[in-house]
């Protein structure tokens, strides 16, 4: 039986080895769910839910409403067990990655097996994809395409601005650079610097 901690790991060097430039996401608050893996691409932002041998379907079908909103893509990567009955559980336009206990063989512990490839979703809202973003994270790309501050509004109120000003695909790319240049570790930083910005405007 493969348990979480035993797909995620080999689960990122799989995605790294099938789709190229891509940056991984863990754990990411998506309305009243949480993705367990956001697959950030150049133009492009997929949501990932694992299921384990060890999960059931219980919250999946609220799983799915969320991820559904917030990305471009959306995969289920699933243990053997749940092998035949996924389809049955998620949408067409969903990808499915199997992902069985590998063989003794050159120090792989698991296998990995594209199922079903990953469909553009179709309910998927470009302002919930935004609230994605930080909002310095905004701001920058007000600030690239020429926008005004609107510092003393809300998240929601710039996001609906820039849906106005920003073309979908421009701002698909641009979204993917934000969430690629996200540094973690500079997160108090930066909100502090951008609060002291626009306590000043």
């Amino acid at each position: 039986m493969l348990y979480d901690k035993d797909i995620r790991e080999p689960l990122f060097e799989f995605l790294e080895q099938q789709y190229g430039k891509i940056r991984i996401l863990e754990e990411k608050q998506m309305g009243r769910s949480r993705a367990d893996i956001v697959m950030v691409l150049p133009e492009a932002v997929a949501g990932i839910e694992i299921k384990s041998d060890a999960d059931t379907y219980a919250r999946l079908s609220r799983q799915v409403k969320d991820y559904n909103q917030y990305f471009d893509y959306n995969y289920v990567a699933v243990g053997s067990s749940h092998g035949f009955h996924i389809e049955e559980h998620v949408p067409s336009w969903w990808g499915i990655i199997t992902v069985e206990a590998a063989e003794e063989r050159m120090g792989n512990e698991v296998d990995f097996y594209v199922l079903r490839e990953a469909r553009r979703n179709p309910q998927m809202d470009l302002k919930r994809k935004l609230s994605l973003l930080w909002r310095p994270e905004l701001a920058h790309i007000q600030e690239i395409n020429g926008m005004a501050r609107y510092r003393e509004k809300s998240k929601a109120f710039v996001a609906g601005k820039i849906l106005q000003k920003v073309p979908g695909e421009l701002l698909a790319k641009q979204i993917s650079e934000e969430l690629f240049q996200r540094d973690y570790t500079q997160i108090g930083r930066i909100l502090e610097a951008y609060g002291r910005q626009r306590r000043r405007c």
